[in-house]
């Protein structure tokens, strides 16, 4: 979730009416309320009398305002306050029009259309964005290198690569920074606090640059394309990884078998397959998992309560982000691609399953003999053998005494 309100103020602001601050008081309200920001700045700033001075200080950061409201309004970013909490889901906001925002995710409106092609959004910043996947336009761009950027925060995150100094350094960790609000990020970190939300889907990040990446899994915003094929992705990473398909290129070698992968997580799921570990324990149930995600995923079975009902088949999930990831499958687009050979498929569940073949991960051992395998319904279909041979002697006694 984003800073309750991060207001860019001038170095002298024009002073309040005294007389006049009630309702001062109320317009800020009433704008914090709306989280409009631009709002708030018009509020603050409606009387073009004179210049006043900031006067008002953060004591925990040193940050000056020339209002008190402002003050109040950034004192919620030290003091963890979240006084508007969701009835739904128990998620607490700082400002109520953070909450209102939020609420859209549970009730599935989206009013903001795109008119190039139909997709709808929660808030109108996201499609904003997602008109630029449209006209490949990319308005800012860095003086000193060239490089474009859809948004201004993006040129304004990359101009620090050129920057050499770094003044402002973390003390739990020594490492460096070249602006104050950089390492306050960085510290945040430290902390595990994820104040930045996505209004689309309400997953939560540290840093707002995680937010703005993940932001483009919802605009479709692919600016970075594969110089082999025609193939484009969200991150630079990723396309470098997608690039080794191409060229052949497999860095991630297991030190016990040889064998090699393009993808670091790729390795690791193999090593598990020589360790045969299987860490995550489901409490309801004997399974076992080797991953977390996966220990997660299986648990919404004992669930019984599915709120989320898909428009199109009235089929129920527990989550939204299932009843999502079902959506795609009405729609065929296939998000989710092994970054090993490039197949691509509707869900990330279909994704991890494929993926057993690159690492040779065999979780599902037959309760009669050894063999291990891959999947659940191989499994099923082998102990089939079992059985069908302890029951064969009996149905040969069987027909002897008949006859």
């Amino acid at each position: 979730m984003n800073e309750p309100c991060r207001i860019k103020q001038e170095e002298e602001e024009e002073p309040r009416d005294l007389k006049g601050e009630n309702k001062e008081s109320e317009e800020i309200a009433e704008a914090e309320e709306k989280h409009d920001v631009k709002s708030v700045i018009k509020s603050l700033s409606h009387s073009p009398k004179r210049k006043a001075k900031k006067s008002f200080t953060c004591s925990q950061c040193g940050k000056r305002f020339s209002y008190k409201q402002s003050l109040k309004i950034h004192m919620r970013v030290h003091s963890k306050e979240r006084p508007f909490t969701c009835d739904q889901c128990g998620t607490s906001f700082a400002l109520k029009g953070s909450l209102k925002h939020h609420m859209k995710i549970h009730t599935g409106e989206k009013p903001y259309t795109c008119d190039q092609c139909g997709q709808s959004f929660t808030h109108v910043s996201t499609l904003k964005l997602h008109v630029h996947s449209h006209s490949g336009e990319r308005p800012y761009k860095c003086d000193q290198c060239g490089k474009r950027f859809i948004r201004i925060g993006s040129l304004r995150t990359h101009l620090k690569v050129h920057t050499k100094e770094k003044p402002y350094v973390c003390s739990l960790c020594g490492k460096s920074f070249s602006q104050t609000g950089a390492l306050n990020t960085h510290q945040i970190r430290h902390s595990g606090v994820k104040n930045h939300m996505c209004f689309e889907c309400g997953k939560s990040f540290i840093r707002d640059a995680e937010l703005k990446q993940h932001q483009k899994t919802h605009t479709g915003e692919k600016p970075y394309k594969c110089s082999h094929c025609d193939k484009s992705f969200s991150q630079t990473g990723h396309r470098k990884i997608h690039e080794r398909i191409h060229t052949g290129e497999k860095p991630y070698t297991c030190d016990q078998c040889g064998k090699s992968f393009t993808h670091p997580n790729t390795l690791r799921l193999h090593l598990l397959s020589h360790s045969g570990e299987r860490r995550y324990n489901c409490d309801q149930c004997d399974k076992t998992f080797v991953k977390a995600v996966c220990l997660k995923s299986h648990q919404k079975v004992h669930l019984k309560e599915k709120p989320y009902k898909c428009s199109l088949c009235e089929r129920g999930f527990t989550q939204v982000s299932a009843l999502k990831s079902h959506q795609k499958r009405h729609s065929g687009v296939k998000d989710y691609m092994c970054f090993e050979c490039g197949k691509t498929f509707i869900t990330n569940a279909e994704l991890k399953l494929h993926q057993r073949t690159h690492t040779g991960e065999k979780p599902y051992q037959c309760s009669h003999c050894d063999r291990r395998f891959s999947w659940l319904a191989s499994l099923k279909i082998h102990e089939r053998s079992h059985t069908e041979r302890s029951r064969t002697p009996a149905l040969r006694v069987g027909r002897a005494l008949v006859n």
